[in-house]
Parts: structure tokens; sequence; C-alpha cells
């Protein structure tokens, strides 16, 4: 079994960048990342090693010098004002590579090249703590305060009750809307507000007849929104001993059939690429989007249409015990590895800046970077009016969200599954008959555990 988790990790190295959660966009799990020559530069002698240069240096590998690496920029920051020697070595390392290098290291037995924190996706974090239990330090004592995270988000880097990642940004669903486009169907936003997915099909269809547009549009051959669906009802493809869970999944087979339910109302329309996803909304071919709220970044691309947007929670599944009007989609947590030299230091960095300086996301709030500690949206800076989206405080708003988010389990083999499902509800779309596709999606799930 552990040579089948290994050769599972390998292959998921070239694929994770592309179906980290949200088909391949930079948002989804900050995957994608930006160009920062001057940052890489400065960074590169601690490339490979951990602490580097006497005990008040920490080393960190993150990707995307605008996001993850300001973030952790602007935490030094707020540490060295109690700690004026703390100095922390930023490496950007590309997410396929951290996760490359962390399996290459676990595997190889020699973990002297990892750094002291990395930044771990969160649907891939389980994965390797699972396989890799040696390489991760468990974090439930370290003086992170728990309770003051959003529950969902917290409960990705939670193995056999044990917290090992300290939980960074927010990936908390929300639906956003053309707010011109629905007036003209007679509706509001708050027609799309705690309603149902049944409630949500009947507003689309009175936003086709009226202007022609669907409402929402999907990239074909992928599962993003079905999983958000699944999550909202806190279900999951797997169960808490790490079997799958699709077969008598009454939850997935809801979705399933409500996913078809939209694409055959003309509700939902599909399209080929990431681009052409991002671009129906931008153009106004679609009245709107539901997605994790980095989102927010591609619509407000269009700044023609500021004042034209709103966003709310999304629709709950009918007929499903446990649903919320809530998910998740995307977002990624800091890690402590076994290498670090100082845990304390690392313990205490992280414990008084992402998980307790309202001023750290203060100041990362400007670069898109919403937080799941609950008390930052209490902040001033939270409660201000976003003027593309009608004025409304959309920060705090997404933060409350994210608290409502309910927890599911993604195990080693998320990616396997989630890829099982995709093809597995293109092919009921087609005609299939969906007991059929539960049955082969699970089989190819089982397959690949080596079971």
């Amino acid at each position: 079994m552990k040579r089948k988790i290994l050769a599972a990790l390998l292959a998921s190295t070239m694929v994770l960048s592309l179906v980290g959660c949200g088909s391949g966009s930079d948002g989804a799990d900050s995957a994608a990342p930006a160009q920062d020559a001057a940052a890489t530069e400065e960074a590169a002698p601690a490339e490979d090693g951990a602490a580097a240069g006497g005990e008040e240096t920490l080393t960190v590998w993150c990707w995307d010098p605008a996001f993850n690496m300001n973030a952790m920029y602007e935490a030094e920051k707020v540490y060295q004002k109690d700690h004026p020697d703390f100095k922390l070595n930023v490496v950007e390392t590309p997410w396929e590579d951290v996760q490359t290098k962390v399996t290459t290291a676990a595997a190889s037995g020699d973990l002297s090249t990892l750094p002291d924190i990395l930044l771990m996706q969160d649907n891939a974090f389980q994965k390797n703590v699972i396989s890799y239990p040696d390489a991760f330090v468990d974090l439930t004592n370290s003086g992170v305060d728990y309770s003051q995270f959003a529950a969902g988000k917290a409960a990705y880097s939670v193995v056999d009750g044990k917290n090992y990642g300290v939980p960074f940004d927010n990936g908390a669903v929300i639906g956003c809307y053309r707010t011109d486009i629905l007036e003209q169907a007679g509706l509001t936003v708050d027609d799309f507000t705690d309603i149902t997915w049944d409630q949500y099909i009947e507003n689309g269809k009175k936003v086709l007849e009226a202007t022609g547009k669907p409402l929402i549009s999907m990239q074909a051959g992928e599962c993003d929104l079905i999983m958000m669906m699944l999550q909202s009802a806190g279900s999951s493809l797997f169960n808490e001993d790490g079997t799958a869970n699709i077969v008598n999944n009454d939850t997935l087979k809801a979705v399933m059939e409500t996913y078809k339910a939209l694409k055959d109302a003309g509700v939902l329309v599909e399209v080929n690429s990431w681009d052409e996803y991002v671009g129906s909304f931008v153009s106004g071919d679609v009245a709107g989007t539901i997605n994790g709220c980095w989102i927010m970044a591609s619509i407000q691309t269009a700044e023609d249409q500021s004042g034209k947007w709103a966003i709310t929670n999304m629709p709950s599944l009918v007929g499903v015990s446990n649903a919320t009007n809530y998910s998740n989609n995307g977002g990624s947590s800091w890690a402590v590895t076994a290498n670090c030299q100082n845990t304390e230091l690392a313990f205490d960095f992280l414990a008084s800046t992402f998980a307790g300086s309202a001023e750290l996301y203060d100041n990362i709030l400007p670069s898109g970077a919403l937080a799941t500690w609950a008390p930052a949206g209490d902040s001033d800076a939270y409660g201000v009016g976003n003027d593309f989206f009608g004025g409304d405080a959309v920060s705090a708003k997404i933060v409350e969200y994210s608290t409502k988010v309910p927890s599911n389990i993604t195990g080693v083999y998320y990616y396997e599954a989630r890829d099982a499902v995709a093809t597995a509800i293109t092919n009921y779309i087609n005609g299939s008959d969906v007991e059929t596709e539960l049955k082969t999606a699970e089989d190819t799930v089982n397959f690949n555990m080596g079971q």
C-alpha cells in the first residue's frame, strides 16, 4: 500500500497545479506562481535547506510573490516589532515543486532538504501527512488557537485528531451576480440568498426567458461545482477510515442529479477551458458564477462593470440532511516540517501572525488575501464597503461565510477521486445511468488505492 501511495503522490505532482481546485486558475489554490526575479534571486541561497543564518531565522517555501510570499513578508514585519532580530528566508517555490520535494525527501528518508515552514494546498494536506507522518510537526499544542479559525478550513489539515497546519487564505464559496441582468428578470440578489438549488433553477429560468442568458457556466469535464455542492452538506468522497464513499453516497447522487437538472434547464452552460469560463461572466454572456471567493479578482478585471455586481451565499441541496448554503473551494495552509531546528520559534511566529494578528490581515487584504481567522473579520478594514460590489462589505461577509462551512475528508486519493467523479458526471449528462457511473467511479478509485 505504501508503494501505491508513493506512486500516486509522484503522479499527482504532475497534475496538482492544474486540478487543485479551480481547473488551473491562479486563484483557486494560488497554484500558478507569478514571476518575481528579485524575490527569487534574494531567496536563492537557501533554496534547498532549512533555517539559514542563525537562531532567529526561519526558511519558508511558498509560491506567488504577489499573494503568498507578500503575506509572509508582511508577517515578518509584524513579528519583528517584538522580535527585532527575527528574519525570514522566503524561497519562491511553485506548488508542484513543493509537492515533488516533499515526496522525494520523505521517500528517501532524508528530510534535511526541507525548509522550516512550507505552504501546502489544503486538498493535498491530508494526503501528505498520512503518507509521510514523520515529515511534519504536530501543531495541536503549538499555541495556535484553532477555535478562532473556521472549522471547515482547519479540518483540511487535521489527521487522526491532530492539527498539522495553520490555515491561511480563504476559499469560502460565494454566489456572484450581475445585478443589472437580474433586474431585467425582476430579480435582485436577495432572491438568491439562503435559497435551494430548486429555487435557483426557477430563478434561472426567469433570467433565461427575460435576457437569453444562463445564470452560470462551468468548465466541461471538471467537477468544481460538484465538490462545492458535496461539501455544502458535509459529505465527502471518502469515509473516515479512508475507504471510498461513492456508490452509497446519497448526497453525491443528489448532487449529480442537481447538476444535470441545471444543465438540462439551460440555467448552466458548459465551456471548454478556464479562459472561456472567466470570459463568460466577465463579458456578460452569463449572469454570474459560483466559486471560491478568490474568483472576485477575475470579476473585477471588468472595470466597466463596477457597481453592477453583488455577492451572497450559495444554494443548498434539496432533500439532503445537513444541507447548508456554505462551502469551500481552494486555499492553503502553513505546515512546520520535521526538519525545523527551532520549532518553538516557528510555533510562536505562526501563532503571533497568521493565528493572532488582525494587523497582518489588514495589511494583506489589498492583495486579495482574505482571512479564515475569525477575529480579522471584526477589523475596520474588513468592514469597508467595496464599490465594485455595490458598496457591500464583502470581506467581512466572506469571513462570516467561512465560519459556517462544513468539514470534509480529502484523504490520500482526493485528486484521483475527483477525476473519477468528473468522468462520471460527464457520462451521466450524456445519457448514462447514474448508479452505473457511481459504481464505475468507485471501482476506479479502489483500483488506484490497490484495494
